[in-house]
């Protein structure tokens, strides 16, 4: 059974940082992407960072660049989002998912293979 399962979301003051986990089981993320996508209220989910693991390449939303930084440890079998200088516009639900092979951010939520639940992420002073 294949399980994408979040952590690390939280209330953070402006200006802060949180790192996000995404952790997968029964997959192996040396053969999946992983995106991270965001929804807040009110507003349509959009991907904001993605990691291939074919060449270790990244892409990121414009207004995450120089803020947000995906990686991922092998070991851990885990891909992680970490989030500096946080704004309240960066608050929503974060989700990641894993998609076999390639993707971008031209790649919508739904063209992924696996989801995971999703963890909050408040930026409030």
């Amino acid at each position: 059974q294949v399980q994408l399962a979040e952590s690390g979301g939280g209330l953070v003051h402006p200006g802060g940082s949180l790192r996000l986990s995404c952790v997968a089981s029964g997959i192996s993320l040396d053969y999946y992407c992983i995106g991270w996508f965001r929804q807040a209220p009110g507003k349509e989910r959009e991907g904001i960072s993605c990691f291939n693991p074919s060449d270790s390449s990244t892409d990121y939303l414009d207004s995450v660049k120089g803020r947000f930084t995906i990686s991922r440890d092998n070991a851990k079998n885990t891909v992680y989002l970490q989030m500096n200088s946080l704004d309240p516009d960066d608050t929503a639900v974060y989700y990641c998912a894993a998609r076999l092979g390639y993707c971008s951010l031209s790649y919508r939520f739904s063209q992924y293979d696996f989801w995971g639940q999703g963890t909050q992420v408040t930026v409030s002073s």
